[in-house]
């Protein structure tokens, strides 16, 4: 026999006195039938039990590690006190559910389980709660990624971390091992899954109280709020039931790379209601609106023209912002920054976080707005120039950029001139200025005019040379014969290459050969020169007047006209061919054996001018 005392079974032990025999002999004194109507008697105060089968019992046991549960039938079934973790407040008398695994084991001991006895009836329990959006209580038991694994009528369902409550947890382990209310919210019949919510418990609450929150908002109203979430675009502040957005732009006047730097979770701060939408449900706050504008504090004394230091705060494209004092900023445009007219990227000046000196230029206290400059600070190259490049100087620029009607080209920082293509070159026809120099090169200008109002100098790169075209008029004299090569076609006429590096153009009637051929590209051959242009830089040829007869050279003439016919054709035709033959002979590759070439034949003119005058005054003396 045994009985229950504060929560322990006791077995007891029999009377030392005991009648056995007597027992015995009553066994013996009943008849066959009577015993068994006995027996009958007995197992009628019994339950009829079957195994596999869920039965209630009662409590009547406990201890550390079993619980005895009485289920009416004549031995006492033993569950694992492990199973009833989800009821910590388990008692003695309490109803249980039990499954009937084994009337009897080996030692004659029912096998009985609770958690299989849950689980037989639990799907049905979890349908029949979803359906009807009762209200369940179920025991978490361990945290998993993304949320809490919690046992609901002996079957693990799933408590995403969404769906714990109506604000973020970051904490999940606080709620391992409780009891909690939830509702079911999704069943996945084919896998046997379930999913719960406690969130979907206070929702209903929460939005009845938001309707009485939003409902006694106003515009400017000041409430204390929890930091309750921080994204990279605002904070989330919890205003008791409600929750509103206090935009980055809004978190201060300074600029704020992200909302962290003002504010930390779970902080207590007071916003100002900006906005709000009855039917959305939005709330826009505002923190900076509690304090004082910058601008407004900003110091009367300050004003356009005064230097001050900054900090760089952020560079675009087209500048920098630079904060002047704490949270009033100005814009340093990029064409602000140097004195030179090459516009290039502000981070090749300043980078983020550069304290530097600066100029007021203009400042709008109204708007609140504020442009800076920092090439203010240097002198301006354009206030001397006319005395640094004087009209006629010969400087070395660097070539900076490319238009398809000259070069731009650096004599300073700041300071640029341009050098039209036709100022280029003496000699050659450039088409691209691509074609004479590379960006970069250094190249040798005069100065050919100055206007500083603005701000433009024209160069020139051939006027640093004298004009060779001077000295081409005394070498490619009409009538004069020159070695040429035909290069290329221009329109309806050919180019010549002649000596010098000057060229020339031919008609195609006058390219035909003595043998009656035409004349071929690249194919070198005597030209005479039919009409010279020193203004215009034309030299008209003739390959066919070299071996014609009876015809005269023309002289040389204005553009477009052509000059009358000498006597005396053949006399002067021998005089060019001498000059020519000279010329031939010298190695005139630059300017300077022009010159001297020039220089020679002036003085044999003076020579022969000379002679002749001599001449006249001998034969009157003879006469005499």
């Amino acid at each position: 026999m045994s009985t229950v005392e504060n929560n322990k079974v006791t077995f007891l032990e029999p009377a030392a006195d005991f009648d056995w025999a007597g027992v015995e002999d009553d066994k013996k004194a009943l008849s066959p039938d009577a015993h068994e109507k006995m027996e009958k008697a007995y197992e009628d105060t019994l339950s009829s039990i079957s195994e596999k089968e869920v039965l209630m019992g009662t409590v009547v046991g406990m201890n550390k590690k079993e619980v005895v549960i009485n289920i009416g039938y004549k031995s006492e079934g033993v569950v694992p006190i492990s199973e009833f973790r989800y009821k910590p407040d388990l008692a003695i008398g309490d109803q249980v559910e039990v499954y009937i695994e084994k009337q009897e084991d080996k030692g004659g001991q029912m096998v009985v389980s609770h958690k299989t006895a849950r689980v037989h009836n639990a799907w049905g329990k979890v349908n029949h709660a979803m359906e009807t959006s009762e209200i369940i209580t179920g025991f978490v038991k361990c945290r998993t990624k993304g949320g809490l694994i919690v046992d609901v009528f002996g079957i693990e369902a799933f408590l995403p971390g969404s769906q714990i409550d109506v604000k973020p947890i970051r904490d999940y382990d606080q709620f391992v091992g409780k009891n909690m209310e939830f509702k079911v919210v999704k069943i996945n019949q084919e896998f046997k899954n379930v999913v719960v919510s406690h969130k979907a418990l206070i929702e209903a609450e929460l939005e009845a109280q938001k309707k009485q929150i939003i409902g006694g908002l106003e515009k400017g109203q000041v409430l204390e709020g929890t930091v309750k979430n921080i994204t990279s675009y605002g904070v989330f502040v919890d205003l008791g039931g409600v929750d509103g957005l206090i935009h980055i732009t809004d978190l201060s006047y300074g600029r704020v790379s992200h909302p962290e730097e003002i504010v930390k979770l779970d902080d207590k701060i007071n916003v100002v209601i900006l906005d709000f939408d009855d039917e959305k449900r939005r709330i826009a706050l505002g923190l900076k609106q509690l304090q004082p504008h910058p601008w407004d504090a900003l110091s009367a004394d300050m004003n356009a023209g005064d230097k001050v230091k900054g900090k760089v705060m952020v560079i675009t494209d087209y500048g920098a912002f630079v904060e002047v004092a704490a949270g009033v900023e100005g814009l340093l445009h990029v064409s602000e920054m140097s004195w030179s007219q090459h516009l290039r990227s502000p981070k090749d000046f300043l980078k983020e976080g550069q304290e530097i000196d600066c100029v007021i230029l203009n400042i709008d206290r109204e708007e609140r707005k504020m442009s800076l400059g920092m090439k203010q600070l240097a002198a301006d190259p354009w206030a001397d120039i006319e005395f640094k490049y004087p009209l006629r100087s010969k400087h070395t620029a660097k070539v900076r950029n490319f238009t398809h009607f000259g070069i731009f080209a650096e004599l300073e920082e700041g300071v640029d001139g341009l050098i039209h293509i036709s100022d280029l070159s003496w000699t050659k026809r450039i088409k691209h200025p691509s074609e004479f120099c590379n960006m970069g090169d250094s190249v040798e200008v005069m100065v050919l005019e100055v206007d500083k109002d603005n701000r433009r100098l024209s160069l020139g790169h051939k006027q640093v040379e004298e004009n060779p075209w001077d000295v081409f008029a005394t070498v490619f004299t009409p009538g004069s014969v020159h070695e040429g090569t035909l290069t290329g076609r221009a329109g309806q006429n050919f180019v010549v290459s002649l000596p010098y590096g000057v060229e020339g153009t031919v008609t195609a009637k006058h390219l035909k050969k003595a043998d009656g051929s035409k004349a071929e590209l690249e194919e070198k051959m005597p030209f005479m020169v039919l009409e010279f242009n020193g203004e215009a830089r034309r030299i008209v040829l003739s390959h066919t007047r070299t071996f014609e007869e009876g015809e005269e050279p023309v002289e040389s003439a204005p553009a477009g006209k052509r000059a009358p016919r000498k006597e005396g054709g053949a006399s002067s035709s021998a005089a060019v061919k001498s000059v020519n033959d000279k010329v031939e002979k010298s190695t005139l590759g630059d300017l300077s054996v022009l010159s001297d070439l020039k220089s020679s034949m002036e003085t044999t003119e003076r020579a022969t001018k000379s002679k002749k005058k001599e001449k006249p005054e001998e034969e009157e003396g003879e006469e005499a």
